[in-house]
């Protein structure tokens, strides 16, 4: 389904794209392909575990998304800029966000730079939405969400609307990543809304 936006050269907006080690990539790839089709700025970074699920899951590879983003960083690096609260963005997405990397945010864990990135985002009062794709869920998963949820980070499961009746896995993928725009205040015409 094709994004058609009017403000294109208008909305100006920054927005960091963690991908981490979790099934369900196609989230993470779609999310970026997207947010580059409506002009927005994305600062990208990709586990490495998250580059081998890429490659399994998609057939892509880290280069056919850095020229989705604007930058790209390497999960190492605890020295660029999106570590700082001082570099101005609108918020952080992980997704798909795996269980470990929701576990080390809501302990406070930082030790590379998707975990910084939202540690920052959370103290500077960012949005942070974090969308796991795991199923089912124990009490520690739970329990780290609500964590997280009460620190301001905004849980969204990988959970598609069938009301629309979705007749690809684009368009089940592409109802998820509206979710996401619509947290942002995004327009989108990604997925048929309820209309009753």
């Amino acid at each position: 389904m094709l994004v058609l936006l009017s403000f294109h050269t208008n909305f100006d907006m920054r927005i960091v794209i963690g991908i981490t080690g979790a099934s369900g990539i196609i989230y993470g790839v779609r999310t970026l392909e997207v947010l580059h089709d409506c002009g927005i700025e994305t600062e990208l970074i990709i586990s490495k575990t998250a580059q081998k699920i890429l490659e399994l899951e998609t057939g892509k590879r880290v280069e056919d998304l850095i020229s989705l983003c604007r930058h790209y960083y390497s999960n190492d690096d605890l020295f660029a800029p999106i570590s700082s609260g001082s570099y101005p963005t609108d918020g952080m997405v992980i997704v798909p966000c795996s269980m470990a990397t929701l576990a080390c945010i809501a302990h406070g864990i930082s030790d590379n730079l998707i975990r910084r990135a939202a540690e920052v985002t959370l103290k500077e009062r960012r949005k942070l939405v974090l969308v796991p794709r795991e199923t089912p869920l124990n009490q520690i998963h739970l329990e780290n969400m609500l964590s997280l949820q009460r620190a301001g980070a905004i849980i969204l499961p990988a959970c598609p609307a069938f009301y629309h009746r979705p007749s690809s896995i684009q368009e089940i993928v592409d109802f998820v990543v509206g979710k996401i725009l619509d947290i942002f205040k995004i327009p989108h015409q990604l997925y048929r809304r309820w209309k009753g």
